[in-house]
């Protein structure tokens, strides 16, 4: 008998997200960071676990959208419950459950799908801390199940995937064993130029900086990379270039490498840091970062 089916990945920004899906996968699909709302587009990740298939969507955090970009982020989070057979609601043990996540409780609770509670980050609490926190959750919904992960560590993730599939409708595949995602290699490069950027800057960069791939290019044995790192402000720019270039140069090395790694060639990258006010209210320039889908919004 097997299993397939579509699940979302949901919750507050910065639960950790990300990290459970690259975890469940076996590898990287998405890129991660402490900063809240590092998850910018709709991810789907395929991983196929004995006995059928999972496609998971991997969804931007749900938070209070102040621009059209972070509007767009909650859409597509919230249009995703109604796409799929289950959900996973990603907590911070840390945390626990908190004010701000009525609102995640009270969109899955108008929805008819099997919820699966995951607290995660269970590395980081003492362990006599998890078994209260999961009897104190029990009362929030009636959960399909709930378990407890620790997404950095692995710590049991491999019970996850078998509690997900459990919950999945009977069928084949829905996607041939090799797919792994549906996001162009493009998009991957821009990801991991955004993630070294979030990594390497102060707290008010990620926010207000987008990356833009202009041209992507094979030549004699080389991918040729051109992108665009857009800013807001004069200052901002500053930050991103850094005194003598150090900054942009150290970003643009550690990208580098990982793109070379990724693609399995060599590369060349050319980083440019633009300074485009008001760029996340700019629905051209959201549409060219794939934030913006006009078709995919008319389909829905």
């Amino acid at each position: 008998m097997s299993r397939a089916g579509f699940v979302t990945v949901v919750g507050l920004p910065n639960v950790g997200k990300s990290t459970l899906v690259n975890q469940m996968v076996g590898q990287k699909v998405a890129i991660v960071s402490n900063k809240p709302q590092t998850t910018r587009n709709r991810i789907l990740a395929v991983l196929n676990p004995p006995g059928g298939q999972i496609v998971l969507f991997d969804t931007p955090g749900l938070h209070k959208p102040t621009h059209s970009m972070n509007r767009r982020m909650v859409d597509m989070a919230t249009k995703s419950l109604s796409q799929v057979d289950a959900a996973l609601w990603v907590l911070d043990a840390r945390e626990g459950y908190t004010p701000a996540e009525k609102h995640v409780r009270d969109l899955l609770g108008r929805t008819r799908l099997k919820v699966i509670l995951v607290i995660n980050k269970i590395d980081a609490v003492p362990k006599v801390k998890v078994l209260p926190l999961i009897d104190r959750c029990k009362g929030l919904l009636d959960f399909a199940d709930i378990v407890p992960v620790s997404a950095k560590t692995g710590d049991n993730v491999d019970r996850l995937i078998e509690v997900v599939l459990g919950h999945l409708p009977e069928g084949p595949p829905l996607y041939p064993e090799e797919f792994l995602t549906d996001q162009p290699e493009r998009f991957f490069v821009g990801e991991i130029v955004r993630e070294k950027l979030l990594a390497k800057t102060r707290d008010e960069i990620p926010y207000s900086a987008g990356v833009l791939i202009d041209s992507f290019k094979e030549e004699r044995g080389m991918v040729r990379i051109e992108a665009s790192v857009f800013v807001e402000r004069d200052g901002q720019k500053a930050i991103v270039i850094g005194k003598g270039g150090e900054m942009l140069k150290a970003i643009g090395t550690e990208a580098r490498l990982e793109i070379e790694e990724f693609l399995g060639a060599k590369v060349f990258l050319g980083l440019f840091v633009k300074v485009r006010p008001n760029w996340r209210e700019d629905k051209g320039t959201l549409e060219e970062m794939g934030l913006l889908d006009r078709k995919r919004d008319e389909q829905a």
